[in-house]
């Protein structure tokens, strides 16, 4: 698989990585040796890069990574984890006592010395332009707790504001064809600048799957239920923010438009990796068969000029004005 250096990291992550929250809660149950399965998969499908964050299933998502990568040592895996989502979200919890006592615990949960990767996990707007968050990331770099640094942002002033640093190390963002803002000045912005971009939710939860109705069903205590409105969090992470009985529709049309050979959801991943800037993808995967197929997206390659077109077509009769406006 192909290898992309993820900002100022300086290490190289596939271009398809592993998102990992799945893996914890919150997608429905997933049993220990299914996660086992999905992490095993991923690797032997040319995976070098897992996302995960402190709040996964409250830390089973960093567990589990831990434990499979000190059962595999010889594997070369860059993990980059989250934190600041357990607490109240206000910005004065954005503190350097708070950060040893999140960093210490995903230390302990991923069995490492040194973080390789830490995201802020879209904290309040006001963190992204704080002095004292950053230096108080520079120090735990220079006390050895953590390697490199980055962000996970909703919004793309969050973004901007974060790259504008000049010590951020990558930036997780929402990207999928269905969400086109980041392109504009994100995507730029970050490559002249040299900071990495993870691009997440890729298949805007499920829907550039192909695989969704008007009448699907998720289970009671997965997000794609109970949190369409924003009621647990964002809404931004679920469905990308869009109307579900819009994205389905919109979803048919992206679907029509794949060439044979590929898969709906692999055409998706092709087109996000395909947009100059981007580092790595990180989708998620249930089971095997999905890690695999979302890892072989990568061999497909640019989708071409038409595809391309048609994208930001389905983007601005849908979602451009009514849901997430580009401009």
């Amino acid at each position: 698989m192909e290898q992309r250096t993820l900002g100022r990291t300086g290490r190289p992550v596939s271009v398809v990585g592993l998102g990992t929250w799945q893996l914890g809660a919150d997608w429905g149950a997933v049993e220990d040796k299914d996660a086992v399965a999905v992490l095993e998969a991923a690797v032997e499908a040319g995976v070098t890069f897992f996302d995960t964050a402190d709040v996964y299933g409250d830390g089973r998502s960093e567990s589990t990574i831990g434990a499979f990568l000190r059962d595999n040592p010889e594997l070369d895996i860059l993990v980059g984890t989250k934190m600041g989502r357990r607490v109240e979200q206000a910005p004065e919890n954005y503190t350097l006592d708070n950060f040893r006592q999140w960093i210490d615990r995903s230390r302990t949960n991923l069995g490492v010395d040194a973080l390789d990767l830490v995201q802020l996990h879209c904290p309040p707007t006001a963190v992204y332009s704080s002095d004292e968050v950053y230096d108080a990331l520079d120090t735990l770099v220079e006390e050895g707790a953590i390697r490199n640094y980055g962000v996970s942002v909703e919004r793309t002033d969050e973004a901007l504001a974060a790259i504008a640093r000049g010590t951020t190390a990558s930036v997780q963002i929402i990207l999928n064809a269905f969400r086109l803002k980041p392109l504009d000045e994100v995507l730029p912005t970050a490559q002249a600048a040299g900071v990495g971009i993870i691009a997440r939710v890729p298949l805007a939860s499920g829907l550039l799957s192909g695989k969704y109705t008007a009448d699907t069903a998720f289970a009671e205590d997965d997000h794609r239920n109970y949190n369409r409105a924003g009621a647990a969090f964002d809404v931004g992470e679920t469905f990308s923010g869009v109307d579900y009985g819009t994205g389905v529709e919109a979803a048919r049309q992206f679907a029509d438009l794949v060439p044979d050979g590929i898969t709906t959801a692999q055409a998706a991943l092709a087109w996000i990796i395909a947009q100059e800037g981007v580092s790595t993808v990180i989708p998620g995967a249930r089971n095997p068969e999905q890690a695999r197929a979302n890892a072989a997206a990568a061999k497909h390659g640019d989708l071409g000029a038409r595809m391309d077109a048609a994208v930001t077509d389905i983007y601005d009769r849908h979602f451009r004005a009514a849901v997430h406006p580009r401009w």
